[in-house]
């Protein structure tokens, strides 16, 4: 192990999670991204989620949504989620809305939390919370999956991460995900989200990439 880590100190100290019980975090899309980034965000113990997704899930999420089984099949993401969420730490407060984000409700689920994730599937979303993000003065950690690709950051207001990203709009044709893709994306989500909220130093405005395909990683400043 690298000298510079095998110091006999916890990875988080007893004040650095009893901040993070004070913290309330919004994710949006409970499926491959989302499932990952619930899961690992109520096991840490942040104090409240907000879990945000409209759709029920289908046969096609079973190779990669770690919410999904077939007994849940026509069951709500949101729904599922949190009832993952109590059973998993039920000392997280969890409030889930079977919505999707639109225009006219992302501010009032931006509501008196800290930090965003992005657990969407698509351009248009992602860019109706970077704006609404932006408004609110609150950080959006991004991620996105492609097949063996990955990719994640922390975007402040200011940055304008998903329109140098995206600006064009354009959506990926033919996109496919693999199983462990969104595990990696979402520890990637998290960790910059702890590190966040818990005053710890973090880059922002920098995009993390990475290929397990090829096994290359990235670090690409964006602003």
């Amino acid at each position: 192990m690298d000298p510079r880590y095998a110091r006999n100190v916890p990875a988080l100290s007893e004040a650095e999670c009893e901040l993070l019980r004070r913290k309330r975090v919004l994710v949006v899309g409970c499926g491959g991204l989302g499932g990952h980034l619930i899961d690992m965000l109520a096991r840490i113990g942040i104090g409240f989620l907000r879990v945000v997704d409209g759709d029920a899930f289908e046969p096609s999420n079973l190779n990669r949504q770690l919410l999904s089984e077939v007994s849940l099949l026509g069951v709500g993401k949101a729904q599922t989620a949190a009832e993952r969420v109590r059973r998993v730490n039920p000392n997280v407060a969890v409030h889930a809305v079977g919505e999707f984000l639109t225009e006219e409700n992302a501010a009032a689920l931006l509501t008196d939390c800290d930090a965003v994730l992005d657990g969407l599937d698509n351009i248009q979303s992602r860019q109706i919370l970077a704006n609404a993000c932006e408004r609110a003065g609150i950080p959006l950690i991004y991620g996105a999956v492609n097949g063996w690709v990955a990719q994640a950051a922390i975007s402040c207001p200011g940055d304008h991460l998903i329109d140098l990203l995206y600006p064009d709009g354009a959506a990926l044709k033919n996109k496919s995900v693999l199983s462990f893709t969104p595990a990696l994306c979402a520890s990637m989500q998290v960790s910059l989200c702890v590190k966040f909220l818990t005053d710890r130093p973090v880059r922002t405005g920098t995009l993390y990439f990475f290929d397990l395909l090829n096994q290359e990683f990235e670090v690409i400043p964006m602003t």
